[in-house]
C-alpha cells in the first residue's frame, strides 16, 4: 500500500481538512487581486523572436508542393520551419504510457487532415513580420473528400480520415474497434419491461476559452540546455513529449509552469512548446510562441462532440431492469485524448443506478474536425447529461417523482456495478434528499427514511448470466512501444547477426521513471 512521507512536509502542511466556514485565503490571491502574479509572457528575453504558424486552408487535402522562397527573405525573418526540420514528426500525447500509435505530426508533410493544421512556422523578429512572411507562403492543396460526422466515419466507403487508424476508430488491445460493456442480458431485459424509451443526445464540441491563449517561450541556456516558459497544465507530459519530439534527453530542457490564466483541460496538450524549442535551437536566441485569440478559438483543442444513444426498460414501479448505451466520441483528426475519455466513459456506466443488464458500446471515431482534448471530466459529463435527461425522462413515463425514481433505482451499498464490482460507500440517494430538502422539493415520508446503507446486497449484489461474445480477431500491428534509449551505431562492417532474445517486457522509458495511468493502473515514482 502506498503511503505519503508527511513528515518530510509537516511543517507545510495542516492535514486538519475543517475548512468549511472558514474564511482560508489562497496562496496565489494576493498576486491575482494586485496584478503581480507572474505568467510564462512575463519573461522578456533580450533578443527574443516570434514564432506563427502557416495553417490549413482545408480540412483534408493532399499537399502538392509548399514554396516558401519568397517568405525566406522577407524583412525580419530569421528562419522558415518545415515538417523535415522536425526530428521526430509524429506524436500522440498517450504513447508516452504505451497507450495508441503516434499519429500527428508536428507540422504536416504529405497532408492535412483538419482546417487549422499547422504546415509552416516562420521564426522573425516581430509578431507582425512573422505574419508577413506567412502571407507570401504558397501552399498546392489537393482536397479531398472529408466526413464531419462520427456515424457518418464508420460507414463503408467513408473518406479515411487518419491513416494510422485506416477504420477511423481508435483501436484498442492491438484488437478491438471500440470499448465494450456486458453484464446480464438486455434483451431479455427489454422484453420483460413495462415500458421501453429510446433517446439520441448529442453535445457539440466545446471551446474552453481561456483568458490566457496556449504559449511558451523557449531559450537557450547553458551547456547546451533550454529553459521554456510554458502556460502547459502538465508540465512533465509537456517535457517528456518535447524530449520525443525533439529527440533528445529530457534533461536537456528545464521547463517552468507557474500560474495558469485558466485552463480546464485545454493546456494539456503540448501545442507550442516542441516548435518554441526548435525555433530556438535552430536561431539560437530565445523564441516566443502564443496562440492569438481566433487560433486558439477555432483551432485550439475544444472538448470533443458526443453522440450517445440510451434504450431503457423499465417496470411500472420504476425499477430500470435494461439499459443500453451506443456512444461516439468524436476525436477529430488526431488521439490526442479521446481514447481515453471513451476508456472513462466505458467505466462509468450505467452511472450511479443498480441496473441488473447493462450493454454498452463506445466508440473513439475520427473525423475531420478539429482534434478534440481533455475538458473537465471529459468521457463522464456529456454521459451524465444524457443519463440523466434520461432518468427525467423514465420518471414522467412512469409517473413517478423524478427524485424519488433515483432513489428508486441509486446505488445502495453491497449492490453488484454492471462492472462486476461491489458498490461502497455509496451516497446518492442521501444526496437526493439533502438537494429535495434545500430545494423545498416535496418526498414522501417512505424515501425520506430510506438509505444507501440498507436494502443493498442480496439478490441486487448476484452476477446475473452472461453471454460471451466470439473474440474479435486481430485488427491491427501490436501497438507502438516508445523508447528513448539511443545506442551508438556501429558500422556495416562490424555488425553480426545475432539470435533473437527471448520476449520480454518493455522497457520502462530511459529519460523517467514509470508514470501513473488510471488506463492500466501504473504508478509513477
Amino acid at each position: 500500500m502506498l503511503e505519503l512521507r508527511k513528515d518530510i512536509f509537516a511543517d507545510e502542511r495542516d492535514d486538519n481538512l475543517k475548512e468549511i466556514g472558514k474564511g482560508t485565503q489562497r496562496q496565489d490571491m494576493l498576486g491575482h487581486v494586485t496584478g503581480t502574479s507572474t505568467y510564462f509572457d512575463d519573461h522578456k528575453l533580450q533578443g527574443m523572436l516570434h514564432l506563427k504558424v502557416l495553417r490549413s486552408a482545408h480540412p483534408h487535402a493532399r499537399l502538392r508542393r509548399i514554396d516558401t522562397s519568397e517568405a525566406d527573405s522577407a524583412p525580419g525573418v530569421r528562419r522558415i520551419i518545415r515538417g523535415s526540420d522536425v526530428p521526430r514528426n509524429l506524436n500522440t500525447l498517450l504513447s508516452l504510457i504505451n497507450f495508441g500509435k503516434d499519429d500527428e505530426p508536428t507540422l504536416a508533410v504529405d497532408k492535412v487532415r483538419y482546417k487549422g493544421e499547422p504546415i509552416v512556422a516562420v521564426v522573425a523578429d516581430s509578431p507582425l513580420e512573422a505574419f508577413e512572411a506567412i502571407a507570401k507562403i504558397r501552399v498546392d492543396y489537393e482536397p479531398l473528400p472529408a466526413v464531419f460526422d462520427v456515424e457518418e466515419a464508420l460507414k463503408p466507403g467513408a473518406p479515411v480520415v487518419n491513416e494510422t487508424y485506416p477504420k477511423n476508430t481508435f483501436t484498442y488491445h492491438e484488437r478491438y474497434d471500440h470499448q465494450k460493456l456486458r453484464f446480464g442480458d438486455v434483451e431479455r431485459g427489454f422484453a420483460e419491461s413495462d415500458h421501453v424509451l429510446e433517446q439520441r443526445y448529442q453535445m457539440s464540441p466545446i471551446e474552453h476559452a481561456p483568458t490566457e491563449t496556449n504559449g511558451s517561450i523557449a531559450a537557450p541556456d547553458t551547456n547546451g540546455r533550454y529553459v521554456v516558459y510554458t502556460s502547459t497544465q502538465a508540465l512533465f507530459f509537456s517535457l517528456d513529449t518535447c524530449a520525443k519530439i525533439l529527440d533528445l534527453p529530457s534533461n536537456t530542457f528545464h521547463f517552468v509552469g507557474g500560474t495558469v490564466g485558466g485552463g480546464f483541460g485545454g493546456k494539456v496538450d503540448t501545442l507550442t512548446e516542441p516548435l518554441a524549442i526548435l525555433g530556438a535551437m535552430l536561431t539560437g536566441r530565445p523564441v516566443r510562441y502564443v496562440l492569438g485569440r481566433e487560433e486558439e478559438m477555432q483551432y485550439g483543442p475544444p472538448r470533443g462532440a458526443e453522440r450517445i444513444f440510451i434504450k431503457d426498460g423499465v417496470k411500472r414501479d420504476g425499477r430500470i431492469v435494461a439499459r443500453k448505451i451506443t456512444a461516439y466520441f468524436d476525436s477529430g483528426a488526431y488521439t490526442r485524448l479521446s481514447s481515453y475519455a471513451v476508456v472513462k466513459c466505458a467505466a462509468h456506466l450505467p452511472g450511479p443506478y443498480t441496473i441488473p443488464n447493462v450493454y454498452g458500446d463506445i466508440y473513439c471515431v475520427f473525423t475531420n474536425r478539429t482534434p478534440a482534448t481533455a475538458m473537465r471530466g471529459f468521457g463522464v459529463t456529456g454521459m451524465d447529461f444524457a443519463i440523466e435527461c434520461q432518468m427525467d425522462k423514465l420518471a414522467h413515463l412512469t409517473g413517478i417523482d423524478p427524485m424519488e425514481f433515483r432513489i428508486i433505482n441509486a446505488y445502495r451499498d453491497g449492490d453488484m456495478k454492471a462492472h462486476r464490482r461491489e458498490a461502497k460507500n455509496t451516497a446518492l440517494i442521501e444526496c437526493v434528499q439533502v438537494a429535495a430538502e434545500k430545494a423545498k422539493w416535496p418526498l414522501r415520508e417512505e424515501f425520506k427514511r430510506m438509505s444507501s446503507r440498507k436494502e443493498g446486497g442480496g439478490a441486487r449484489a448476484e452476477i446475473p448470466p452472461t453471454a460471451r461474445e466470439p473474440v474479435a480477431s486481430r485488427l491491427a500491428p501490436p501497438q507502438q512501444r516508445t523508447s528513448y534509449d539511443r545506442g551508438i551505431a556501429m558500422p556495416a562492417s562490424e555488425q553480426r547477426p545475432v539470435a533473437p532474445p527471448p520476449p520480454s517486457p518493455p522497457a520502462a522509458p530511459s529519460h523517467g521513471a514509470t508514470r501513473f495511468s488510471s488506463v492500466f493502473g501504473t504508478r509513477r515514482r
